[in-house]
């Protein structure tokens, strides 16, 4: 089975503590909500102690249009993804000898957060000596699933050539989308919640002579499953208008996670003859701590099950598609031979993926 061989991050150059974003949304937020102190607990509630962004702080605090913003996610995402690629090449942690642009066959390249033509991988293959026969498959729409969705797409490509080598970038530049002017409950949460991030995974196929292996066990993706719910669309997602993306986040996810997830997780594992008993680690994307919960709650998971993706949500908030990644480098920090892990991310859709994972 195709193997996840290294994993690396790209981390934006502003950090801001979420009392700096809460005392912002206060100044931006009062004069629409009377009870806003009462919504402002949202910040704490949530667990976060910090997150990266694109800009920093004084950028959010005057208008911008559509294409400013759209440029400016261009142009950081040009700058993360080249950064997440190198890290990942050129991995101390994860392998024993930098591996090069050229021996890449495939980038699936995964962003929701802005809009680029030609796609975001064509415009860092420009930066760095890939070949220019390296296949492209941008893929958009996906939110916080990408990542995961990602995964997973790379490994049905590693099935059909299994001399393959490939990399999915995650791009998210969340806070670029931000509407100053946008008062509504969805945004302020999303303010309360999203950030920004690029990680990149190496994925390689059975045919692959994998001598560049630093560690002595790593993840095989034993499958995968993909799964939408029928007439979901307004659960979360964007609403584009002329100013750019307005947020859409429906307060009922964690109580849809609770009634939908683990049917879900039950019919993935019993196709592939496991038990959720036998799960050793849980690659969930920490779409934040009511998803967390809802995920204790659906699956019936020890808390300690999900303390790497809550230490994740405090270090970094949500970075949509890319947090399952950093969430996965972790886990592959500590994985051991015979460990076996589910993944899992639910996004736009309403939909969810899931992939099983065994270290060998």
């Amino acid at each position: 089975m195709p193997a996840i061989v290294s994993v690396a991050e790209a981390i934006p150059e502003h950090v801001l503590t979420q009392d700096q974003v809460m005392d912002f949304a206060r100044d931006l937020f009062s004069e629409s909500f009377k009870d806003i102190e009462r919504l402002l607990k949202a910040f704490h509630n949530g667990q976060i102690e910090k997150r990266h962004f694109a800009k920093g702080l004084e950028w959010f605090k005057t208008d911008k249009s559509f294409e400013d913003r759209n440029n400016a996610y261009i142009e950081q995402a040009i700058e993360l993804g080249t950064k997440a690629i190198k890290c990942c090449l050129e991995n101390d942690i994860f392998l024993s000898k930098n591996l090069q642009c050229e021996e890449i066959d495939a980038i699936f390249t995964i962003s929701s957060s802005g809009i680029a033509t030609p796609s975001l991988e064509a415009r860092i293959m420009n930066n760095l000596p890939f070949s220019e026969h390296t296949k492209r498959i941008p893929m958009w729409g996906l939110g916080c699933a990408g990542g995961a969705s990602g995964l997973s797409r790379a490994y049905e490509y590693c099935l059909a050539f299994p001399e393959a080598k490939v990399l999915v970038l995650t791009i998210e530049l969340c806070s670029l989308t931000f509407q100053r002017n946008d008062r509504s409950k969805s945004n302020l949460i999303g303010t309360s919640l999203f950030a920004d991030g690029a990680a990149c995974a190496l994925i390689t196929g059975d045919e692959v002579q994998r001598d560049f292996q630093k560690v002595s066990s790593i993840p095989r993706i034993l499958g995968t499953q993909s799964t939408t719910m029928r007439n979901s669309l307004d659960v979360m997602g964007w609403e584009v208008k002329n100013e750019g993306l307005y947020v859409v986040f429906s307060k009922d996810i964690p109580s849809i996670i609770e009634g939908w997830l683990k049917p879900n997780v039950t019919e993935f594992l019993r196709g592939k003859g496991m038990e959720m008993e036998k799960i050793s680690h849980f690659v969930a994307h920490p779409g934040g701590k009511k998803v967390i919960d809802a995920y204790q709650k659906a699956l019936q998971f020890d808390p300690d099950m999900t303390k790497i993706s809550l230490d994740v949500l405090k270090e970094f908030g949500n970075m949509s598609s890319a947090t399952i990644l950093y969430v996965l480098k972790r886990f592959m920090e500590i994985g051991r031979k015979g460990d076996t892990g589910l993944a899992t991310a639910l996004g736009p859709g309403f939909s969810s993926e899931l992939l099983l994972l065994e270290w060998e």
